[in-house]
């Protein structure tokens, strides 16, 4: 009696996951022109600040074919889905928040540094851009609850240069599955803290722009890892 619970449960509990992971990719296959970005977070309206995170940008293991090697990063910024793959067809997506309008990128870079609880030090570009909306940004603000780029940071480098990009934690999860940041890639703090502790520095980091696949990388998410989710592994 109890063993046919317990099937009874699990199967209760594939069904919902099934159904959340079947919207995603419905959700997926519309082009994200559909929702127009907004500007910066200050600019969205407070029901939109004191949202959820969709259940679809939950963490999850997933069936990923890709040509990249285990450890590669695939960032897909259309969808606001980071991949960290890990081979024999199998990654772990994360949800993001990816650059608002006029701030979006592509390319293919690499993990250049960590740091953990990091200190922001907003470009001077942009505490002047922020200053003429009348928003005054510090020179630097030390790492901690109320730093923007939250628990972690991998700044992202091209070519031994670094490219101002980073992907970083969030003290604003409500940002993730939106275009509101400066091109930098958000993750909620526990997916952070996750990601960082796999990828190491010189990982490779493959950034899908809106329309563009740069080089040569392929890679189809096939949904759910049942068993995976279930069992673990």
């Amino acid at each position: 009696m109890k063993s046919g619970k317990m099937l009874f449960a699990v199967a209760g509990m594939m069904v919902s996951i099934l159904a959340v992971d079947a919207s995603t990719h419905a959700a997926s296959a519309q082009s994200s022109s559909s929702a127009r970005p907004q500007t910066t977070a200050s600019d969205v309206a407070p029901s939109v600040r004191n949202r959820t995170v969709p259940e679809k940008f939950q963490r999850r293991k997933v069936r990923f074919a890709t040509n990249e090697a285990p450890g590669t990063i695939i960032v897909d910024t259309n969808n606001k889905f980071l991949y960290y793959v890990e081979g024999n067809n199998r990654a772990t997506r994360y949800g993001i928040g990816v650059g608002r309008e006029g701030f979006g990128w592509s390319g293919v870079v690499s993990i250049g540094r960590k740091s953990e609880w990091p200190t922001w030090t907003p470009p001077a570009e942009m505490r002047a851009r922020e200053a003429r909306r009348g928003i005054k940004l510090p020179v630097v603000m030390q790492g901690g609850p109320e730093n923007p780029l939250g628990a972690r940071a991998m700044y992202l480098y091209k070519g031994g240069r670094d490219t101002i990009f980073r992907i970083h934690g969030t003290n604003q999860p409500w940002t993730i599955g939106l275009n509101l940041s400066s091109g930098c890639i958000r993750m909620m703090n526990k997916d952070v803290e996750h990601l960082y502790g796999r990828a190491a520095v010189g990982s490779k980091v493959v950034v899908i722009g809106p329309g563009s696949k740069p080089g040569d990388v392929a890679f189809e998410d096939r949904g759910l890892d049942i068993f995976r989710t279930i069992f673990g592994g």
